[in-house]
């Protein structure tokens, strides 16, 4: 990832404004800076700044668990600085890129399923055993979904074949926020691939599915970046 890349998706706060150069803007300015230092070694960070309760950003930053520490760093110092031009004076937005989420809020949010902010990209190429196709990946998020759920990083990817002659495989990867309890990611997961969007359409050859901000499904032909 490269500084000037365009986020996938965005959201902004609708009602609830910051004054500028008030105690939330500077609280949030410093917040963000922090991510930047504290996310890429581990790829995730989360926390709050600000002595009066009605001024205080929460917020949290989460970097795809197969990229670099540098991209991580990249991702977050993009992520940053766009939305902040995207949401000018919001108490609350969230950016999502291919390498990493953010999102802020005037609200504590942290440990709480997100069931409102989503999206999905979808590729529809054709696949020649639509049946085979749904029924493996479903039962490769599923396995990934688990895993992640009970791993300290909730990060998980992995492979599974397509026909017995191994020539063809499904690649995947399952994500949560490091905030989020083991049931509630395992729950948070298992929502997404029970969206009808994700795992039972008859053309996805490959598709991403994120539940965002607080987890996320990738699923594709081709193999993730730094997958095993």
């Amino acid at each position: 990832m490269v500084l000037g890349t365009n986020p996938l998706m965005h959201y902004c706060s609708s009602n609830d404004n910051f004054t500028s150069h008030g105690p939330y803007e500077r609280s949030l300015t410093k917040l963000m800076g922090n991510f930047y230092y504290l996310a890429p070694p581990n790829g995730f960070a989360l926390g709050s700044l600000g002595q009066n309760s009605q001024e205080r950003p929460y917020g949290l930053t989460l970097c795809r668990g197969d990229v670099s520490a540098s991209d991580c760093r990249t991702c977050v110092a993009e992520a940053r600085s766009e939305i902040r031009k995207l949401c000018p004076n919001k108490k609350e937005g969230i950016i999502w890129y291919d390498n990493c989420v953010l999102k802020y809020s005037n609200r504590d949010f942290f440990g709480q399923i997100d069931k409102q902010n989503k999206f999905y990209l979808l590729n529809v190429q054709n696949v020649s055993d639509p049946m085979t196709f749904n029924q493996k990946t479903k039962e490769l998020l599923s396995q990934l979904a688990q895993n992640a759920s009970t791993t300290p990083r909730m990060y998980a990817a992995g492979e599974l074949e397509l026909d017995d002659q191994g020539s063809k495989k499904v690649y995947g990867l399952a994500q949560c926020t490091r905030d989020l309890s083991s049931v509630d990611c395992k729950k948070c997961l298992d929502g997404a691939i029970d969206t009808p969007s994700c795992c039972d359409g008859n053309k996805e050859a490959g598709l991403l599915v994120v539940v965002a901000p607080l987890s996320s499904l990738i699923l594709d032909l081709d193999r993730p970046k730094g997958s095993t």
